[in-house]
């Protein structure tokens, strides 16, 4: 894919010249798949380059502006720069709110992003309202049954679980659900991704037996429509760990992290972030076990990983960072443990 954008852009510059309009959706898709693999620093340097032809060519209030705005703010979102990328959703709101209409679907667009900015700072009373009117957009202009619907009900969803209101969580969960299964079918991914979400709900109340069925039936339709090696089949075999480690089920546990890890080494690459987070899961496993030289492995690599793909004042550094301290604290090491808290804290605070 990386390839044949890159041949597109070429052969774009060549024909139409480096400032059209062109180049630009082609730099951005590239960027983006930069995004989705790890590689901000590039997929920022091309984001910007289309952001500045687009504004050159279209001006700076066009809705394609504000399109580019979005998936920077969204890569600065990924990286932790909670502030850059508010002022990019910001602006690429106004945009859309001036050259469209305020209840237009791509408006709500970006108030589900802002929303999820919010959400991932913790500020969750902002994150509901955006998400609140989002909804009532997509509502309003898409009908109450459709897909782009049952994304919103997700995520708000999300956040009602993340605060423990489990019985609203529960119901947009499965209206959700509900509407993916009649648009999509039984066996569509977006089913599968509703379907782990409503799981992780039912294990947060310790309702393993449910949570393992849905877990279960979201990896059986990822395998099928995606392949047994895909990223996201990944995803789903993270979860089932997650949730035979909560259980005490740890060899289970053990086979689906190492088989989650070698699909992402594979997929991804072995310095990719999400290979992060399968280091630093299975680094808790051993750790929960009492294997402490295996975890402390894991976590460093882990480590080192983020520090490089995120930078090191992300704050899913501050994550590997407190979950090592805890380690050290574990082994008695109460220096090395007294130094990574600090640390953590002082990204945390950041």
């Amino acid at each position: 894919m990386r390839i044949l954008y890159q041949r597109a852009l070429a052969i774009q510059e060549q024909t139409l010249g480096p400032e059209h309009p062109e180049v630009a959706t082609t730099l951005n898709n590239l960027a983006l798949l930069y995004n989705y693999q790890g590689k901000y620093e590039q997929a920022e340097v091309l984001y910007q380059r289309a952001l500045a032809i687009r504004e050159q060519t279209l001006g700076p209030e066009h809705p394609e502006v504000a399109t580019t705005l979005n998936n920077l703010a969204r890569l600065y979102q990924d990286q932790g720069k909670y502030e850059q990328a508010e002022v990019l959703y910001q602006r690429a709101l106004a945009i859309q709110e001036q050259t469209l209409r305020p209840e237009h679907p791509a408006v709500a667009t970006i108030l589900n992003n802002l929303a999820g900015l919010y959400q991932d700072q913790g500020k969750y009373e902002q994150a509901e309202v955006l998400y609140q009117r989002a909804l009532a957009i997509r509502e309003q202009t898409l009908g109450p049954e459709h897909p782009a619907v049952a994304v919103i009900l997700n995520n708000l969803a999300l956040l009602y679980n993340y605060q423990s209101k489990y019985e609203q969580a529960e119901a947009l969960f499965q209206r959700g659900i509900a509407i993916d299964e009649k648009a999509y079918g039984l066996q569509h991914a977006e089913v599968a991704t509703d379907l782990g979400n409503l799981a992780g709900l039912y294990q947060d109340q310790g309702k393993y037996e449910q949570a393992e069925v849905l877990y279960q039936r979201a990896l059986a339709i990822r395998e099928q429509i995606l392949g047994p090696e895909h990223p996201a089949v990944a995803t789903d075999l993270g979860n089932l760990a997650d949730l035979y480690q909560d259980q005490g089920k740890y060899e289970q546990a053990e086979v689906l992290l190492q088989r989650a890890l070698v699909i992402r080494e594979q997929t991804l690459g072995p310095e990719h972030a999400e290979v992060a987070t399968t280091l630093n899961n299975l680094a808790g496993l051993y750790q929960s076990q009492g294997k402490y030289e295996q975890a402390e492995v894991l976590y460093q690599r882990a480590l080192t990983i983020r520090e490089q793909t995120l930078g090191p004042e992300h704050p899913e550094v501050a994550v590997i960072l407190n979950n090592l301290a805890d380690l050290y604290q574990s082994q008695g090491k109460y220096n090395e443990s007294l130094q990574l808290l600090q640390r953590a804290k002082a990204l945390e605070e950041h």
